[in-house]
C-alpha cells in the first residue's frame, strides 16, 4: 500500500506540470543558494594571485599558499612570503656552510666624489651571473654608500675605510627597509641554493679639490641596479687635482687600469727609480698602457698628484686561507 500511493503521489505530480524523473530537495524558501567560495571568487583570486607574483618573484605554489593562508590578504601574504623564504634561506645556509666561495663579482658604485668597492663571493661562476646573486651585490653597495654618507664628519682632506664581512652583515639593507644585509644573504642562498658570503667593502670619500677615479675590469653594468658597475677586479685612485687636468674621468680611469693590472703595494713618490724595490711602487712602475714610460712620468703633466688607491680581486687569498 506504501508504495502504490508513493507510486499515485508521483503520477499525481507529473499530472500537475511536474517534470519527469526522480524529486530533488528543494532549499528553504527565503534561503539563497550558496556559491562555493572557490567558485565565488576564482577571478579574483586569480588576479590577486598573479599580482604578488609580480610583485614578489616567488613561484607560483607559494604565492597561492601565501595568499590561502593569509586569507586573501595581499599584503600580509606578501610578509609571510618573505619571512618564509627567510626562515628556509637561514636554514639552507646553515646547511652550506664551509663550503668554499671561490667565484662572485665585485661591486663598483660612485656618487660624485664618494665610491664604495664591494665583494660578493659564491661557489660558482655560473650563479655570479644570475640577477638575483647581482641584486645582493647591489644590496651591499648600497648598503655601504648609505654608511659612507651617514657619517658625519668634515673633509679637509680625503678619508678612507674598510669593512669586513662580520661589519658588512650587521649594515641595514637601506633608510627604509627593515632587516640587515645578512637577512638579504640568506635569502639569496634559499633561492639560488649556493654558499655565498659578503667578504668585504671599501670606500672613499673626498672634499673639493680631490677626485677619485674609479676602474672595473670586465665591466658590465644594467639600468636595474642603480648604476653598479659589475667585475672580476676593481680600483678606486685617490687624486689630488689643481683644477689644470681636462678630463679628470678619463685619467681616473686610466690610473684604475693601472692599479687593476700592476697590482701596486704602495703609491711611492715621483722620486722613487724604476726597478729594483721600486717595482711594486706605483709612480715608480712601467705605465700600462705605456710601458716606455712611467706610471709617474704619465701624471706628472696631468695636473694631479696620486694620493692613495685601493685595489679589489675577486677570491683574492682564499687560496691562502685554505693552505692555512
Amino acid at each position: 500500500m506504501a508504495l502504490l500511493r508513493a507510486l499515485r503521489c508521483g503520477l499525481g505530480a507529473r499530472a500537475a506540470g511536474c517534470p519527469a524523473g526522480p524529486l530533488r530537495p528543494q532549499p528553504p524558501q527565503g534561503r539563497a543558494l550558496r556559491v562555493g567560495p572557490r567558485l565565488a571568487s576564482a577571478a579574483s583570486s586569480k588576479e590577486l594571485l598573479l599580482k604578488l607574483r609580480r610583485k614578489t618573484g616567488y613561484s607560483f605554489v607559494n604565492c597561492k599558499k601565501a595568499l590561502e593562508t593569509c586569507g586573501g590578504d595581499l599584503q600580509q601574504a606578501e610578509n609571510w612570503l618573505h619571512k618564509q623564504a627567510q626562515k628556509e634561506g637561514w636554514s639552507k645556509a646553515a646547511k652550506l656552510h664551509g663550503r668554499k666561495t671561490k667565484e662572485g663579482l665585485i661591486g663598483l658604485l660612485q656618487e660624485g666624489n664618494t665610491a664604495v668597492l664591494v665583494e660578493v663571493n659564491c661557489e660558482t661562476d655560473f650563479v655570479s651571473k644570475n640577477l638575483k646573486f647581482q641584486q645582493l651585490v647591489q644590496q651591499v653597495a648600497l648598503g655601504t654608500m648609505l654608511y659612507c654618507q651617514n657619517l658625519k664628519d668634515q673633509l679637509c682632506t680625503y678619508r678612507k675605510g674598510f669593512l669586513n664581512s662580520s661589519e658588512l652583515s650587521d649594515l641595514p639593507t637601506g633608510p627604509e627597509r627593515e632587516g640587515s644585509l645578512k637577512d638579504q644573504l640568506a635569502l639569496a642562498i634559499g633561492k639560488l641554493g649556493e654558499n655565498m658570503t659578503l667578504k668585504r667593502a671599501a670606500w672613499v670619500k673626498a672634499p673639493a679639490g680631490f677626485y677619485v677615479g674609479s676602474y672595473v675590469h670586465g665591466a658590465t653594468q644594467s639600468p636595474s641596479l642603480h648604476n653598479l658597475v659589475l667585475g672580476k677586479y676593481g680600483a678606486l685612485v685617490v687624486c689630488e687635482t689643481s683644477g689644470r687636468t681636462a678630463d679628470l674621468e678619463a685619467v681616473g680611469r686610466r690610473l684604475g687600469q693601472h692599479v687593476v693590472g700592476m697590482a701596486p703595494l704602495s703609491v711611492g713618490s715621483l722620486d722613487d727609480a724604476p726597478g729594483g724595490e721600486a717595482e711594486t711602487k706605483m709612480l715608480a712602475q712601467p705605465y700600462l698602457l705605456d710601458p716606455s714610460i712611467t706610471l709617474g712620468q704619465f701624471v706628472r703633466p696631468q695636473g694631479l698628484s696620486v694620493v692613495d688607491f685601493v685595489r679589489f680581486e675577486c677570491g683574492e687569498g682564499e687560496d691562502t686561507a685554505e693552505a692555512e
